[in-house]
């Protein structure tokens, strides 16, 4: 664990590649404890210096038995301290502790109705019989010694197991109390955390931002910081941290890179300007499409973003004085999708976060990233803790890059102009109707593809324009969002009567997985 964020209480979630470890964390951060993600071969020192009250194994794609799967490492048992392992991780734990693992005759995928058998902290508080999500191909065929069988079903006898001696606080379960699908997991994650290992409940909004300060300020010192300032909710809660933290120290700057949405400048100067913060203002557009001329591939254009604003930021710096630290908006999910943590538990890239993967190697800044373990709606929470404004708390998020990576292929300043103008439509048209408190994000693409269409009396050869409009509680997932035919007809009407060029709209319906929200 990075030094400058430990706490009192800590849980280790050692992650053996399952698809639904993320959600693990998830949940115990909702029951206000801290916790990480870490591989579940991560180096041992990494891991003591968390100084963990318990350990969570995900589940895992492998098979226990099988050359080369992921095993528990010693340090796990060694410790003394409490366990709790999750499918993949409750067989790791049986096959640790002498049990045997073998392929099931059925894999089980679905609901399972689970009966409990005797007493145990784990279940406190849930009924003889409740609805799990089961997800495994292997079961237990011989509980380990010092275990007993703690729940069954009928399609796994062994559905969960505990230590006899209770003390040891080893607990596996076959099922997924992560997952929405098992309705009481969270009471049961609760029971693993305050009454198996002891935790308190101490990781609040509150107690982060006085965490925060109290680490910037050691980071910092007398130095000054050069906040990344977008004005979304991130880097907003970032620059008023760093505000607390150090005062006039703080320097934000708002760049124009040309890949704004509509009137976005003038929105996010008038927000901040009753916050009390010194913002430098950049008109940098010329500069971001002259780099940009030609690319087409998603990642360079992250890549060819984030160093470009690296610049600007040195200029800027250069400027206005010694500036030794860049402050960014980073969240947690940015880490993980960036494959910065998990890479050897199965985790797969998925995109280079531009403040992740895409910062040039030779950046002369310390980066300063408050928010770095921190989801989505923990720095909403943290905002609304800090007095920010709910424009700014409630904002849907905007992607570093911007409309670069709206617009598939290559960007150009005619291609903007147009995703700019159905893009302003889509949101003025959902905020309009009241449909806004219900999504999580919604905006318009710009594909690189063209369209037949019929245009008065006359054949044209336009472009389309995709929208995506998604519901989701921490961005790690998301559903499409079900918006009435009436509304998408009415907006669909408006694109192409209002955006010249523009001959087809359709509507995105796809999840995340296996999509992301954004295109790129």
């Amino acid at each position: 664990m990075p030094a400058g964020n430990a706490t009192e209480e800590t849980i280790a979630i050692l992650d053996f590649g399952s698809q639904y470890s993320r959600l693990i964390a998830r949940r115990v951060r909702e029951c206000h404890v801290y916790c990480e993600l870490v591989p579940y071969d991560a180096p041992p020192s990494n891991v003591a210096a968390m100084h963990p009250k318990g350990f969570i194994l995900s589940g895992g794609p492998a098979s226990v038995y099988e050359e080369g799967a992921p095993q528990l490492p010693p340090y796990v048992f060694e410790s003394g301290l409490p366990v709790l392992g999750i499918c993949y991780g409750m067989q790791l734990i049986a096959r640790e502790s002498g049990g045997k693992v073998v392929p099931a005759h059925q894999r089980e995928y679905g609901l399972a109705d689970v009966e409990r058998l005797g007493e145990a902290p784990i279940f406190a508080g849930l009924p003889t019989k409740f609805t799990v999500w089961m997800s495994h191909g292997d079961r237990l065929a011989a509980v380990p010694p010092g275990f007993a069988i703690l729940a069954s079903s009928p399609n796994s006898p062994v559905s969960a197991i505990g230590s006899l001696d209770k003390s040891k606080g080893i607990y596996g379960l076959q099922f997924h109390p992560e997952v929405v699908h098992t309705p009481l997991g969270r009471q049961i994650i609760e029971n693993f955390l305050y009454r198996v290992c002891g935790c308190r409940g101490t990781w609040t909004p509150s107690s982060f931002i006085d965490q925060s300060v109290a680490q910037i300020r050691e980071r910092v010192g007398e130095g000054r910081v050069l906040c990344a300032l977008s004005g979304g909710v991130d880097s907003s809660v970032a620059a008023v941290l760093l505000h607390r933290a150090i005062g006039d120290r703080l320097v934000c700057v708002f760049v124009n890179n040309g890949l704004l949405r509509a009137n976005e400048v003038e929105s996010v100067l008038a927000s901040f300007q009753h916050l009390g913060i010194q913002i430098e203002y950049v008109d940098a557009a010329d500069r971001f499409l002259s780099r940009l001329s030609g690319v087409v591939d998603p990642e360079e254009k992250r890549q060819v973003v984030g160093e470009e604003f690296i610049r600007v930021f040195e200029a800027t710096a250069a400027r206005m004085g010694p500036i030794e630290f860049l402050a960014q908006g980073t969240l947690y999910p940015d880490v993980i999708e960036s494959a910065a943590a998990g890479d050897s538990a199965g985790a797969a890239r998925i995109k280079t976060h531009h403040n992740v993967g895409g910062l040039p190697e030779d950046l002369r800044f310390q980066l300063v990233e408050p928010l770095r373990y921190l989801f989505k709606d923990e720095v909403r929470e943290v905002g609304r803790e800090l007095g920010l404004p709910d424009e700014i708390v409630s904002r849907q998020p905007f992607p570093g890059p911007g409309l670069a990576v709206r617009v598939i292929g290559e960007v150009t300043a005619a291609r903007l102009a147009t995703l700019r103008a159905a893009d302003a439509i889509f949101r003025d048209e959902i905020q309009r109707m009241g449909l806004s408190q219900s999504l999580a994000q919604y905006f318009a693409v710009l594909p690189s593809v063209k369209s037949v269409g019929v245009m008065g009396d006359g054949r044209a050869y336009g472009d389309l324009i995709v929208l995506r409009a998604v519901t989701s509680e921490d961005y790690m997932t998301a559903d499409w969002a079900r918006l009435p035919y009436e509304a998408l007809a009415h907006i669909s009407n408006r694109i192409v009567n209002e955006v010249q060029g523009v001959t087809r709209v359709v509507y995105d319906i796809t999840s995340k997985p296996p999509a992301t929200i954004e295109w790129e």
